[in-house]
């Protein structure tokens, strides 16, 4: 048999209130409005809640010299890691490279007051740059507008507490979409490795223009391209190498500094090749007066400043673009790039939490204010990114007091190198982003996910085909709509334990167990298998209720017309364990006569004693 919960207070009624004991919400102060007002605001805004909303003086009272020294290691390691990478995805978001670099700096301050994961330096990502070029088109105007209406939607989000839109983009559903990402990202980066024109918004249209044009493609630039990534992988294994690892006693002093000089080359590989190739195009410029390769060209130097975001612009056919215009052209990536930011800040933030609790909320409100603010210094959307947040865990990062120094190296960049960025081969970017993305392919969750319910492939394949044949926005939109699609079929098909059993004086009954609560997408095909089971005899049928916690009023619904048929055909219909709060709903909506409860397995015999509808001769002697 089933095991079942006996009667208890809990699913009783609840007991009378106490007056003694009642909310102080429901008491009224004798002060005046302005006295309640003010001891209500007390009440919200106290050291807690400062805590939790500026976490900078949650950490900052115990903030000492230990913790300064592993911060601005981190610091200075995550500066060499974000400047060669903001140029680089600049590219991807099809703007002028400045701009990465003008989203790499504020936000990092913002985020040392609001954030809460000490190893999320904020700025360009892949992720948002291939959208931002999907959404904006290599407009800049459009790109930094882009970043205040983002910038917004995650602030909303925080404060309204929305953050649980985030847990409709699955584990299959993130995982399709990041890998096509990669891909897309990689195929953007082939016109830089060919030095050749490539046109079409889509993977497959990318591709197609690829083939076509590869014809002309340069001699010297995939040459050094490929010799990059050579160099860039090569650099990354040297990275990971750990001396003395497998001695009885362990590493030695001078095997523990070998291997951390190991991890420091690896760690700034990219700036190390980047400078590297930057050098190599400034003596072809120097001695020959021209370059082999195609190099980055000017860049303006200094720090932008501040202004508000353009709301219109000129499209190339010298028509004027207004603020609704603008809005209108951006579509549903208003909505979609801050879904996928948030997604992959929470995720990040999750990986290096240490087992702390993560809020979710102030996550998106530290992203909100960063992103806005980086609006007034013509930056593109941005957020936290998992190559850094790895390099800044790995430095010894102890609290977000690092993006300081990771801010300072930036706005030094833009002050007194950006003169020499010039020189910086495309090809070379182009090699750092795709070294950067090739281990975003997540293919390692295809036979797990095979192995544990084949039917998670279904939405995270579809999420990579599409966003792979359509526009990125669209394609994890339409992701996570069958993602949606599967848990409303699995919410309208719930499954059920039928048992044909017998009550303690002999008496047979059909005990049905539904698995999950009642709501209105799932009600008829409930009452059409309940019926199923009962089929046309008159064996009495129990619906057993410890599993439905909650009901609707379309449920009631359909409960009502159950009793009503089993009423007609003279069949007993008892419901057993209903929480109080789903009887409430059932009562409200189904003829009393119709609707029996109960909750004691001897209350079962009673019932069918005394229910006429049953044949004296069903009912076994009692000394049988």
């Amino acid at each position: 048999m089933i095991p079942r919960r006996k009667h208890n207070a809990s699913s009783g009624s609840l007991p009378p209130p106490d007056d003694k004991n009642a909310s102080n919400d429901y008491i009224l102060s004798e002060g005046t409005s302005c006295e309640r007002l003010c001891a209500a605001l007390r009440r919200r805004l106290n050291r807690k809640t400062l805590h939790k909303r500026v976490p900078v003086t949650a950490w900052l009272p115990q903030y000492n010299a230990e913790k300064a020294i592993g911060d601005l290691i981190a610091g200075i390691t995550v500066g060499l890691t974000v400047i060669p990478q903001s140029l680089a995805y600049s590219n991807i978001a099809g703007l002028p490279p400045q701009h990465g670099l003008y989203g790499s700096f504020l936000g990092c301050f913002v985020y040392i007051v609001l954030g809460g994961c000490r190893a999320v330096p904020a700025g360009p990502t892949a992720i948002a740059s291939l959208l931002t070029w999907q959404v904006a088109g290599g407009v800049v105007e459009k790109a930094i507008l882009l970043t205040l209406l983002a910038g917004i939607v995650e602030l909303m989000m925080g404060v309204l507490g929305l953050g649980f839109l985030i847990n409709f983009v699955s584990g299959p559903v993130s995982s399709g979409f990041t890998s096509a990402v990669a891909l897309m990202i990689a195929t953007s980066q082939v016109k830089d490795m060919f030095a050749i024109s490539v046109t079409g918004e889509t993977f497959l249209q990318q591709w197609i223009s690829i083939f076509r044009n590869l014809h002309a493609a340069a001699l010297w630039d995939p040459v050094l391209g490929f010799a990059c990534i050579a160099l860039l992988l090569l650099l990354r294994k040297i990275g990971m190498i750990k001396l003395g690892g497998n001695s009885e006693n362990g590493p030695n002093t001078r095997q523990k500094v070998v291997t951390k000089c190991l991890w420091l080359l690896g760690t700034c590989r990219n700036a190390i090749v980047v400078v590297a190739t930057g050098v190599l195009g400034y003596w072809f410029v120097a001695t020959h007066g021209s370059s082999p390769v195609r190099l980055m060209g000017a860049i303006p130097s200094g720090v932008p400043h501040p202004q508000l975001p353009p709301f219109s612009y000129v499209r190339a056919d010298n028509t004027t673009a207004d603020f609704l215009d603008m809005v209108s052209e951006l579509g549903s990536g208003l909505l979609v790039i801050p879904l996928i930011v948030l997604l992959e800040d929470i995720a990040i933030c999750k990986a290096f939490s240490d087992g702390r609790t993560i809020d979710a909320t102030q996550e998106m409100i530290a992203l909100g204010v960063a992103s806005i603010a980086n609006s007034f210094v013509q930056a593109y959307p941005g957020g936290g990114s998992l190559a850094r947040s790895v390099v800044c865990n790995g430095s010894g990062v102890k609290t977000t007091f690092n993006g300081l120094y990771t801010g300072i190296m930036v706005i030094l960049a833009l002050q007194f190198f950006t003169q020499y960025f010039e020189y910086i081969p495309k090809a070379a970017l182009a090699a750092v982003i795709i070294t950067a993305i090739l281990f975003m392919v997540e293919y390692n969750v295809i036979k797990p996910m095979w192995r544990a319910k084949k039917l998670d492939l279904i939405p995270g394949v579809g999420t990579f085909v599409l966003c792979l044949t359509l526009p990125i926005e669209l394609g994890i939109l339409t992701g996570v709509i069958v993602n949606i699609i599967f848990i409303l079929y699995h919410a309208a098909r719930p499954k059920f334990s039928v048992e044909m059993l017998k009550t303690e004086q002999g008496v047979e009954y059909l005990m049905v167990t539904p698995d999950r609560c009642l709501m209105f997408p799932s009600v008829d095909y409930v009452r059409r298998l309940v019926t199923k089971f009962a089929g046309s005899g008159s064996v009495p049928v129990v619906l057993e209720c410890t599993h439905i916690y909650s009901a609707d009023y379309t449920a009631a619904k359909s409960i009502e017309q159950l009793t009503a048929d089993f009423h007609a055909r003279r069949q007993p219909l008892y419901f057993y364990n209903v929480k109080p709060s789903v009887c409430s709903i059932f009562e409200a909506v189904a003829k009393p006569e119709h609707f029996v409860v109960f909750y004691e397995d001897e209350e079962l015999d009673r019932l069918l004693a005394a229910d006429e509808r049953l044949a004296p001769t069903k009912q076994a002697p009692l000394d049988a």
